[in-house]
Order: C-alpha cells, then structure tokens, then sequence
C-alpha cells in the first residue's frame, strides 16, 4: 500500500475542521491537526482520525499556534514538514467569529483586527508558506494531480450581516486570496479551490441556533435543513482525491442551495 499522502487542516480541533480531517483520515489520508488553544479538543480529533483509519500507515500529529502570529504560524508549519517530511495539500479552515455581535456602526476597531488577522492575515500568510515549499518541491506530491490548497470560506463572503461585519469583509478577503493563489499557482501544477459552506451546525452557531432554526423552517434553505460537518469534509475529500482535476479558483458550494437565485 502506498504511503498517504499528508495533509495540513487547520483549526481541525472542532466544528468544520474536525469533519474534514475525520473524512480525510476515513478515506486515506495522514492529517495534521491544528488547535489554536484547545489542545484537548485536538487530541479528541486526533483519536478519532485514528480510529476511522484504514491504514495503519496513516499518522495524525497534532500543531499548535496561532496563525495570526507569524512566528507561530511558520513554527506550526515547520512542525508539520517535520511530522510528515512532506506536505502535499493544506487546508485554510480556521476561523473565529466575533467575540460580541455588534452592529456595523458600533463595532471595535479591536474586534475588526482581531478577525481579520486570524480570519484572513493567517491563512494568507500561511498559504505562501505552503506555496513556497511546493515551488521548492515540484513534481513530488502524493495526491493525484498534483499539490492541493484549499480555502474554506462562508457564504458570508458575499452575503451582509451588518452584526458582524468583520467576519463578512474577512471571508470576502479570503474569497480573494483563493483567486490569487489559483492564478499564481495554476501554471505551477498546484490546484486551489474555494470551499463555501452556508449555515453549519457548529460551536459558532450555536447560540443562534433557534434564529437559524426559524429561518430554514421557512424557506431560507432549498434542502431544508442545516450543514454538517462532513458535509464539507466531503467536498474536500472530493477535491483531495482529484476529482475537479480541470478546476482552479472556483467556488464549491456546501450550502444547501442558499446561494440560489429565488424568486
């Protein structure tokens, strides 16, 4: 059996990251499990990738650090390269919502830093860590097609919600950097897709859980139900494996038909 080929997700502790990183690790794949400060919640993801394994090859070190912070973000990086002594595809999934919901005319200037600079800063930064391995490293990826990059976005990168518009402008901001790695790298033999989840079952929407509830109890969603998870672990399962092999820089819904067009 071939060696599996070793993938980078971050924020994979909780939420989002934990369901890509239990798909890619039930379908093959080694899965670096990054944690900002809930050392514990990663463990648990990491048991868990453990356990749904098919091949004992398979490996699951756990990094941590902020990914706002460069020094950190380049240390969890060389941690992964270390762990692995590869890197073949990297997952910008990491996010953090406000700390207070605030209309646009009252939020902080601290609470806007804060977001942007974990929210889009981070995986900017990181994203060139990664490119610049790869560019050091051509032709040696152990994914079909080629190096993989992954942008886990929202669908609050083109929808207005004025109680946290910081949150709004940093996934608009990383919908863009999507487009700029697609670009910069596509000719390099490097694909970067866009993942844009709707509204998910996760830590960070559970205190308006029975808002959302409402809203898709009346029509807000096409499918009629919530996001899950393994919903987006799916996806970039799919984009993992090579299944987009003629894609670059587009935007994969995970939303339930919300971004339909309804009259």
């Amino acid at each position: 059996m071939p060696a599996p080929a070793a993938i980078l997700v971050t924020g994979s502790s909780r939420g989002l990251g934990r369901g890509v990183a239990l798909q890619l690790a039930r379908t093959g794949f080694s899965v670096a499990i990054h944690y900002a400060s809930r050392s514990d919640a990663a463990k648990e993801t990491a048991a868990a990738c453990r356990e749904a394994a098919p091949n004992p090859e398979q490996y699951f070190p756990i990094v941590g650090g902020n990914l706002g912070v460069a020094s950190e973000r380049q240390a969890l990086f060389d941690a992964t390269v270390k762990a692995f002594g590869r890197l073949d595809g990297l997952v910008n999934n990491a996010g953090i919502a406000p700390r207070v919901r605030a209309d646009i005319t009252e939020a902080t200037e601290e609470s806007f830093d804060e977001v942007v600079t974990v929210n889009l800063k981070g995986p900017y930064f990181l994203s060139q860590l990664a490119a610049r391995y790869w560019l050091e490293h051509p032709g040696e990826s152990r994914i079909r097609g080629g190096y993989k990059m992954v942008f886990v976005t929202s669908i609050s990168a083109d929808t207005a919600s004025v109680g946290r518009g910081e949150y709004c402008i940093s996934k608009a901001g990383l919908a863009m950097a999507s487009q700029l790695w697609a670009t910069r790298l596509a000719s390099e033999g490097i694909q970067v897709l866009e993942i844009r989840p709707g509204v998910m079952a996760t830590d960070m929407t559970s205190g308006v859980k029975e808002k959302y509830d409402k809203l898709i109890a009346d029509g807000l969603i096409p499918q009629n139900r919530w996001g899950t998870p393994e919903d987006v672990g799916l996806a970039v399962e799919a984009v993992m494996k090579g299944h987009y092999p003629y894609s670059t820089g587009d935007v994969i819904y995970v939303d339930g038909g919300f971004h339909l067009r309804r009259l």
